[in-house]
This record gives structure tokens, C-alpha cells and sequence, in this order.
């Protein structure tokens, strides 16, 4: 888990208002799945879904931006209601520029989850930049925090259910569901 007792994470978390997600090694476990005629398969974890729709519950705005171009990711984000996708892009901290201008915030209202040398521009300049468990070992060196879990395995959760204990507004976010 990411350390609840780490007083300057946790104040990073309280300016977070934009959720950031890396796809690959993030939100899937990184394997690129091709059927015979070339379409694409991914593999999506349901209680990260949860976590995103958590974060939005309270107001926090979610974008996911890869370098991948997949339809696949263009349905996950409409399911789960994610209007900011950038798809296609090597530089992330560009990407990211953009969805900000768009969003009228600034990188210290930013907290961004990836696992490889593209998302660490990204991870670097935010205000809490954090690394999947398996993410690439310089990646986790240079990140503000690393998550317990897998990317595809809880890792996007843990790292919105983090955000949401920082901003206090966690067990309200759970007791909806009692």
C-alpha cells in the first residue's frame, strides 16, 4: 500500500483534482494481446474501474494518456465515463500540458500513475508522480511513490483509494455502497 503515514504523500494527495493513468503496465498488465487478424484484446481490472469511478464521485477529474492507439481504450474510458483521452503519444508531459489548458489546472493539482521511461517526464513534474510495483526500476527511482500492487492488479485502486484517504473523503466514498 502506499504509505498513509507519509505526511508530505499525503499533502501532495490533498491538491490532487486531476487523476492521471498510463494504459499499458497500468491499467492492464502490459502483455499486447493480437488475435490472428490483428485486432487487439486487452485485459482490464475491474476494482481499478471502481477506484476511477471513486475519484470522479468526488469531483476529481480522470484522463488517460499512452502511446498506444487502441479502440480497446477508447471503450474502457467511455465505460467508465473518462472524457479526457489522449492516445498515440510518445510525450506525455505535452499530452498532459494540454489536457491541463483544457482543464484551466496546473501540474501541482496532478497526480499521475505509470510504469515506463515515457510516463517519467510526466511523473516527475506533477504534484504526486507514482510508479506501478512493476514498473521499470529507473521509473520507480524517480517517482514520488510506488505502489504495492501490479499494474492491472489493483495498482490504479490503490493509488485512487490513496488520493481519496489523503482528501479525506475516502469512507464516505465506501459507505455509499452500504
Amino acid at each position: 500500500m502506499l504509505d498513509i503515514n507519509n505526511i508530505e504523500l499525503i499533502e501532495r494527495a490533498r491538491t490532487v483534482r486531476l487523476a492521471v493513468f498510463d494504459v499499458d503496465g497500468v491499467l492492464t498488465d502490459g502483455g499486447l494481446n493480437f488475435l490472428p487478424d490483428g485486432s487487439e484484446f486487452k485485459r482490464f481490472n475491474t476494482l481499478d474501474g471502481q477506484g476511477i469511478k471513486m475519484l470522479q464521485n468526488t469531483g476529481i477529474q480522470v484522463a488517460i494518456i499512452t502511446g498506444r492507439t487502441s479502440q480497446v481504450v477508447i471503450n474502457r474510458a467511455t465505460n467508465l465515463g473518462i472524457q479526457h483521452l489522449i492516445q498515440g503519444r510518445e510525450d506525455k508531459r505535452i499530452a498532459l500540458e494540454e489536457i491541463l489548458t483544457q482543464l484551466g489546472l496546473e501540474l501541482d493539482a496532478v497526480a499521475y500513475l505509470g510504469d515506463d521511461l515515457p510516463d517519467l517526464p510526466a511523473i516527475r513534474s506533477v504534484s504526486l508522480g507514482v510508479a506501478v510495483a512493476n514498473a521499470n526500476s529507473f521509473v520507480r527511482q524517480h517517482a514520488d511513490a510506488v505502489t504495492s500492487l501490479r499494474g492491472g492488479e489493483g495498482a490504479a485502486r490503490e493509488f485512487c483509494e490513496f488520493i481519496l484517504h489523503a482528501q479525506g473523503t475516502l469512507d464516505a466514498a465506501r459507505q455509499a455502497y452500504l
